[in-house]
């Protein structure tokens, strides 16, 4: 059972992760931002992995440390829980619709850190648009992932929880554990 927990503290936010890949889609998420622990709620859910988040921040600033803190932490989170990687399938892609809406992800878990985000949002979320790439950008850059995401639709909300259900799908599928593989790389090592 892969798992793992960090707390991070700052002089602006605590945040405090727990993961367990092989669990069964529990989420428990408090960040004191609702839309932020229903879409961490989804991306749970829909991944099949156990998730509890706790996170205070200077909210009465904005919301933009606290979303960035949870993705970093989030992140660290993830790569310790996947440990040395072996034996991981390391790619997957898959789409995820909500109604109108479709969103795509494609992840490597192979430690290279690097994000792709394509779509827009008109406005209608309830925090800024630009704190969705960047809460997948904080992401990616600590779990050493490389992932292209991508969305579409006509409603902001549909468009961002697919989003977040298609990253916990992906991250599901290619962390998953095949006992008789290696380290997935040419150079024996990820």
């Amino acid at each position: 059972m892969r798992s793992f927990e960090v707390s991070r503290e700052t002089k602006e936010t605590f945040v405090s992760v727990f993961i367990l890949l092989e669990g069964s889609g529990i989420v428990n998420s408090d960040t004191k931002i609702p839309f932020l622990d229903h879409m961490l709620n989804a991306m749970g859910r829909h991944g099949g992995f156990d998730l509890t988040v706790e996170a205070r921040g200077d909210l009465e600033v904005d919301m933009h440390h606290t979303v960035e803190d949870v993705g970093i932490v989030l992140g660290q989170t993830i790569d310790g829980a996947l440990g040395d990687k072996k034996g991981i399938e390391r790619f997957y892609h898959t789409s995820v619709p909500m109604d109108e809406a479709i969103a795509t992800a494609t992840l490597d878990l192979g430690g290279r850190p690097y994000l792709v985000m394509n779509g827009e949002f008109s406005g209608g979320l309830p925090f800024p648009n630009s704190l969705v790439e960047h809460f997948f950008y904080s992401l990616c850059l600590n779990a050493k992932i490389t992932a292209h995401l991508s969305f579409s639709g006509r409603d902001d909300h549909h468009m961002c929880e697919a989003l977040f259900k298609a990253f916990g799908v992906c991250l599901s599928k290619a962390s998953h554990v095949d006992p008789g593989k290696g380290i997935p790389s040419t150079k024996g090592s990820l």
